[in-house]
């Protein structure tokens, strides 16, 4: 035990970087297991309490709420894509009349083309088909891949909601597990540690979920007042979008603007432009520090490098699960011995220590997992 003291700074950096390498490369090449375990995982975590209540209160067996937590959670699903088939549903079925509309603006902003810079429409339309051809092929490719990808993520969620059933229904064997892999001297520190990760992790989740719901409220509100055209489905896209960290807003700008260009015109479009950006300005400095930043105490900056990892690494759902995992090294960085400068690194730069919960809850969350 001595001897650690006397690795040399080279040896001991050489180390670390050799492992976050290994770990990398496991993730990268490991995604197709790893990314819906992790999400299962988290899913199991926030669902966890739900299946507890139902054994201890209303004598479920587990394997019966476990597959009661399991529908519960499909059904969640469902009715989102439910709701959001149905909108997209109208909108397909008023395409001839959206596409006309898209016409006619068309040849409006040709004409005003035309008389403000002096571009007659053949050349215009030469412009245009020309980006046409090139659209048209790489919307062919675009399409393809599309499809690849709506398959590939039916049958991850397909794993997502297996691997949820089988972590709820062996939790007491993988956490006896989790336990027996260290000391018994470390076993406080180990349940301390699994519980404040599952206290976290619920937290964040269901932050998530309610910052979803708020922007969705207030884009429908707005959408609504603007009278723009199918407002609940831009509003609905929003709210979901938004849960990907910069990227989600600026595509529900890009669809809102298009669907308000297509459906009424430039003018409403301003108004449509300025109500999204003032909704991503409450939610970025109100509703995402208050509800979704007070769950995980991390420091923006490697918030930001997180959330770019993860694109590098696992794409648009490493950006989702890149703020959880970061939270769960964290709980764990801050209670090992020599991993707390890390913990430091990724917390708030403040002077007073980090909040815990308060003893009900990590004592309920206990039981749910040890029973």
């Amino acid at each position: 035990m001595m001897m650690t003291n006397f690795i040399p700074f080279y040896t001991r950096l050489a180390q670390v970087l050799i492992s976050i390498i290994c770990l990398f490369y496991i993730a990268i090449i490991g995604q197709t297991l790893l990314a819906p375990l992790i999400f299962a995982l988290l899913f199991s975590l926030l669902l966890l309490p739900f299946a507890g209540a139902l054994e201890y209160r209303f004598h479920f067996p587990r394997a019966l709420s476990s597959l009661v937590s399991l529908l519960t959670l499909i059904g969640a699903v469902a009715g989102i894509f439910t709701l959001l088939g149905s909108q997209l549903t109208a909108l397909a079925q008023d395409w001839p009349a959206f596409k006309q509309q898209v016409l006619d603006t068309t040849i409006d902003l040709q004409t005003w083309i035309e008389a403000t810079f002096h571009v007659n429409s053949q050349e215009q339309m030469n412009y245009i088909n020309g980006s046409a051809s090139k659209a048209v092929n790489t919307g062919t490719t675009l399409l393809g891949h599309t499809i690849l990808s709506v398959s590939s993520i039916l049958l991850s969620m397909l794993f997502i909601f297996l691997y949820t059933f089988f972590i709820l229904l062996h939790r007491r064997l993988l956490l006896r597990f989790i336990v027996s892999v260290f000391d018994h001297q470390h076993s406080v520190i180990v349940y301390d540690i699994v519980s404040q990760v599952q206290y976290i992790v619920k937290k964040y989740i269901a932050g998530l979920f309610l910052q979803m719901l708020l922007v969705t409220g207030l884009s429908c509100i707005a959408f609504w007042l603007l009278g723009v055209k199918y407002g609940f489905l831009l509003g609905l896209i929003t709210g979901i979008l938004n849960l990907i960290p910069y990227i989600g807003i600026l595509t529900a700008l890009l669809l809102a603007s298009l669907i308000t260009f297509a459906t009424a015109g430039t003018g409403q479009l301003v108004f449509v432009l300025i109500a999204v950006v003032a909704i991503h300005l409450v939610d970025s400095n109100y509703i995402m520090p208050k509800i979704v930043g007070s769950k995980v105490k991390i420091n923006t900056l490697v918030a930001l490098i997180g959330l770019v990892l993860g694109e590098m690494i696992w794409g648009i759902t490493g950006m989702f699960l890149s703020i959880p995992i970061i939270a769960i090294f964290k709980v764990i960085f801050d209670r090992v011995e020599g991993l707390n400068p890390w913990g430091i690194l990724l917390g708030e730069d403040d002077s007073h220590p980090e909040s815990k919960p308060a003893i009900s809850e990590v004592m309920e969350d206990e039981n749910n997992l040890g029973h």
